[in-house]
């Protein structure tokens, strides 16, 4: 039987060479949202896709008491909910499940790896999983110090039969560059580096992979992917969403650190780094950081020069009224966290001289978009400027992550009729249209990578620390008390100063 948005893999030969080996994953924080929501229902779509072997097996980890059959029904429960690939399958189910298993688990116990060392022991004989082992570390980071030591304390990081084992820790990775330091060394004190998995759901997003291909698979993109054709590049993620139940934990993040250190710039390094000799993994991520090298370190006293933050109050998001960050669950009444920052970026590189990076990032801004916008120079002479009506727009390029996946090139062209009137026009290529087959969900590809033993999605600690090095001044400068902190509505692209951030470089802010 075949499901309903699966194509069978005996049609795609790639997909068989792709299918992963026996082995077990354990989800520490199983009991957790990420587990119901992500983890479990990418697993079982793996399964359904037949690229996990018939021995996998997932071993959930929590400290909520459960069996291994609550544990199983929980799990058909979550994959019913929110998994995208329709119903539950039964035999597909009955397969996936045979392999759920749970183990009660205190993280700061050394009695509780015992326990887990066990189990783990009993599977790879009962189902042949030959030592193979991925650690998923889906807890609050105050936890994964603990853990990451109990999995070396009691021999976890290493397989005794002879298979391999590795470990993918959720972001953030680390709250400033201080944790971020002392994170890779408690991980290297116990994992090789070549054994760690630094998730950013961000890069498995089908689009995201789809910028590598566009920029070096295509001839016509890389000879003006540089200085002397593109004026500058803006990457937007925008959600009209607020902080629903997460303010607490928003309180101590904010803009900067839950989007723009992470997700917007691992996108932007895909956008800008050098053409790569191999799709080798170690050189895919050698020339992201290098990329991220490169960004010119903005100083504390340049903050106001080069981002703009603001917290949204109250307004009107899809014609409904919503009240103001301050008043959300969890939220200080008197709090300074910003919900919006955009900042621009200059690379101090060969192909990049000169060329602003503008990223935003906010909640409660009129719709729910992510997007790399590349925006050309304008055309050197404007032949018809003296006979053309309308006005001229610069070609385009718009790469949109979420939620319509797909390129978009605009460009002028001649509206038919007597006279010169030139009108904008747009080229559009959509996944699903084109492909006329369902794209993966970000989990799925980044889970399947994690088990195949490829990290080129993943951040290297390398970068990682890069990354919180260039955060460090902003966050620093605002921390000082600050004469102005300028808001925004709900429902506004953001505050003034965003735009005028930006217009001071002759420029403006798509509105996607």
């Amino acid at each position: 039987m075949e499901l309903a948005g699966f194509e069978n893999p005996l049609r795609e030969g790639l997909r068989l060479e792709r299918t992963a080996e026996p082995c077990v994953t354990v989800i520490f924080g199983a009991s957790g949202d990420l587990t119901k929501r992500k983890l479990v229902p990418a697993l079982y779509s793996l399964a359904a896709q037949n690229l996990l072997s018939s021995g996998f097996s997932i071993v959930g980890s929590a400290r909520t008491p459960m069996n291994h059959e609550a544990f199983r029904t929980a799990m058909r429960d979550a994959v019913n909910r929110f998994s995208d690939a329709g119903p539950v399958d039964s035999a597909v189910w009955e397969s996936f499940a045979a392999g759920l298993f749970y183990t009660p688990t205190d993280p700061k116990k050394p009695e509780s790896y015992d326990n887990l060392s066990q189990l783990l022991t009993e599977i790879d004989r009962e189902r042949g999983t030959a030592g193979n082992r991925l650690f998923y570390i889906s807890t609050p980071p105050s936890l994964y110090s603990d853990i990451i030591r109990l999995l070396g304390a009691t021999g976890l990081n290493r397989s005794s039969n002879g298979g391999w084992t590795r470990i993918i820790i959720e972001k953030p990775f680390g709250y400033d560059l201080q944790s971020a330091r002392a994170l890779n060394r408690e991980v290297l004190q116990v994992f090789t580096e070549d054994q760690v998995y630094r998730i950013d759901h961000y890069l498995g997003k089908e689009t995201v992979q789809n910028i590598m291909v566009l920029r070096f698979a295509n001839g016509i993109f890389e000879p003006i992917w540089n200085r002397r054709y593109i004026d500058h590049v803006q990457i937007t993620a925008a959600e009209s969403l607020g902080v629903e139940n997460r303010g607490g934990y928003y309180e101590q993040a904010g803009a900067y650190r839950d989007m723009i250190q992470n997700h917007l710039m691992q996108v932007l390094a895909h956008v800008a780094m050098e053409p790569l000799a191999t799709m080798e993994a170690n050189a895919v991520r050698d020339e992201k950081t290098k990329l991220v090298r490169a960004i010119r370190p903005i100083t504390f006293d340049e903050v106001d020069q080069f981002i703009v933050r603001g917290q949204y109050g109250e307004g009107s998001v899809g014609g409904q009224p919503v009240e103001g960050y301050r008043h959300e669950d969890g939220v200080n009444p008197e709090s300074r966290t910003e919900t919006y920052a955009a900042v621009k970026f200059l690379i101090d590189n060969w192909r990049w001289s000169d060329v602003p990076f503008y990223l935003r990032s906010g909640k409660r801004l009129p719709k729910r978009v992510t997007e790399v916008a590349i925006q050309f120079r304008r055309a050197p002479h404007l032949l018809f400027k003296h006979v053309v009506s309308g006005h001229f727009e610069p070609n385009a390029l718009i790469i949109r992550i979420q939620p319509d996946e797909g390129i978009s090139l605009n460009f002028n062209a001649k509206i038919p009729g007597q006279a010169i009137n030139i009108r904008t026009v747009r080229m559009d290529f959509q996944y699903g249209t084109s492909f006329g087959k369902r794209s993966p969900e970000a989990y799925e590809r980044l889970l399947l990578d994690a088990l195949l033993g490829d990290s080129t999605l993943f951040a290297r600690g390398d970068m990682v620390e890069v990354a919180w090095e260039l955060a460090m001044p902003i966050l620093e400068a605002w921390q000082q008390p600050a004469s102005n902190f300028p808001n925004y509505q709900a429902g506004s692209w953001g505050p003034k100063e965003a735009d005028e951030l930006i217009e001071r470089d002759g420029r403006r802010w798509r509105r996607p």
